[in-house]
C-alpha cells in the first residue's frame, strides 16, 4: 500500500492547547456555539500513543498505518518478525512507529508487549485487538457441496482450541492488559475486531470461528458497561470479506473472491485500506461518545445478494 499522507496538517503533542492527549477527545465540550468543527479537529489522533496487534499484515497493517500517517504513536504487535520488519517500511515517512513482537494467546506475552509499549511511549491510549488466524472451511463448500471434514463432529479439539483462543481469549488478554494501563491515566480506547460472522449465521465457515467472532463481540458490550466508569470507549469493528492473507491467503483466491464478490451487493471484496476510515473515527475525538458499539463495514454483504 502507499504510505497515506495525513487528513490535515499534523499538530505536535506539545503544541496542544490543553494538557495531554485526552483533553483532546474531550475538546469539542469546550467549543461555543457556532463554532466552526473542522474535520482536521474531530479525527485529531496526533500524539496519540496506539497499541495494534496482528498489525504486521492486512487490517491490522492498514490500522497503524492510518494512525501512524495522522500523528500517532504506534506499536506493531505482531508473532512474525519478518512480517514487522516489513511493515516498518510501510509507515508514512518519519512516523513515530516501532514494534513487539508476542503470540497473542500468550498472556505473560500480551502483558510484556503492552508494558513495553507504555513505557516507549508514556501511556497507551486506544489499542486494536485484531490479531486473529483464518476459522478454516465450514460444513459448505463454496460450490455449494456437504464438506463432512468441517461438520461438527468433524472439527477437531485442537482446531477449536486454537481459533477460540485466537479470536475470544486473546481479545479478553488484550482488553485486560489494555484496561491496565488506561484506568490509571483516566481513559482510552479499545477496539476490536469482530466479523459480520457475529452477527449471522454462515455455511462457508467453520463453526469455530463463527462461535468465537459471537462470542467477542459480546465481550466487547460487557468491557464497555464495566469500564466506561473510567472513561475507557470499548467498541467493535466488523468487517466482512476483506482481501487478506488470513487462511493461508485462501481469501486471495480467485475461486473465493468470485464467490464473495458474487453474493456481496457491491459486487466485490474490500481491500485492507477501506478499514482506515472507520478505524481513524474510533480512535479520534468524533467518536468520544460512542461505547458498546459494533459498526459493520461489509459493503451490505450481512443484508444478502442482490443484482
Amino acid at each position: 500500500m502507499t504510505p497515506l499522507r495525513p487528513i490535515g496538517e499534523s499538530r505536535g503533542t506539545t503544541a496542544r492547547a490543553k494538557v495531554r492527549i485526552l483533553d483532546a477527545w474531550r475538546a469539542r465540550e469546550d467549543a461555543k456555539p457556532g463554532d466552526a468543527v473542522r474535520a482536521e479537529e474531530l479525527f485529531d489522533v496526533s500524539g496519540t500513543a496506539a497499541v495494534v496487534t496482528g498489525a504486521a499484515s492486512g487490517i491490522g497493517l492498514a490500522i497503524a498505518q492510518v494512525l501512524a500517517a495522522n500523528g500517532a504513536r504506534v506499536t506493531l504487535l505482531d508473532r512474525d518478525a519478518a512480517r514487522l520488519e516489513a511493515a516498518l517500511q510501510e509507515m508514512a515517512a518519519g512516523a513515530d512507529v516501532r514494534t513487539e513482537m508476542a503470540d497473542v494467546t500468550d498472556r505473560v506475552e500480551l502483558d510484556r508487549a503492552f508494558d513495553a509499549a507504555a513505557k516507549a511511549h508514556g501511556r497507551i491510549d486506544a489499542a486494536f485487538a485484531n490479531a486473529g488466524i483464518g476459522g478454516g472451511p465450514g460444513f459448505l463448500t463454496i460450490d455449494g457441496r456437504r464438506n463432512a471434514e468441517n461438520s461438527f463432529e468433524g472439527i477437531s479439539e485442537e482446531r477449536w482450541n486454537a481459533v477460540i483462543a485466537h479470536h475470544l481469549s486473546s481479545v479478553f488478554w488484550t482488553i485486560q492488559a489494555a484496561a491496565r494501563h488506561m484506568k490509571p491515566q483516566g481513559g482510552g480506547r479499545i477496539i476490536v475486531t469482530t466479523s459480520i460472522a457475529a452477527l449471522k449465521t454462515e455455511a462457508i465457515i467453520g463453526a469455530p470461528y463463527m462461535a468465537a467472532k459471537a462470542g467477542a463481540a459480546h465481550l466487547v458490550r460487557q468491557a464497555a458497561l464495566e469500564l466506561a466508569r473510567y472513561n475507557i470507549l470499548v467498541n467493535a469493528i466488523a468487517p466482512g470479506p476483506f482481501r487478506t492473507n488470513i487462511s493461508g491467503g485462501r481469501l486471495n483466491d480467485p475461486a473465493v473472491r468470485e464467490f464473495h464478490a458474487r453474493t456481496s451487493p457491491l459486487k466485490r471484496m474490500a481491500e485492507p485500506d477501506e478499514i482506515m476510515g472507520l478505524a481513524l473515527f474510533l480512535a479520534s475525538p468524533a467518536a468520544r461518545y460512542i461505547t458498546g458499539a459494533q459498526m459493520v463495514i461489509d459493503g451490505g454483504a450481512s443484508l444478502g445478494s442482490a443484482d
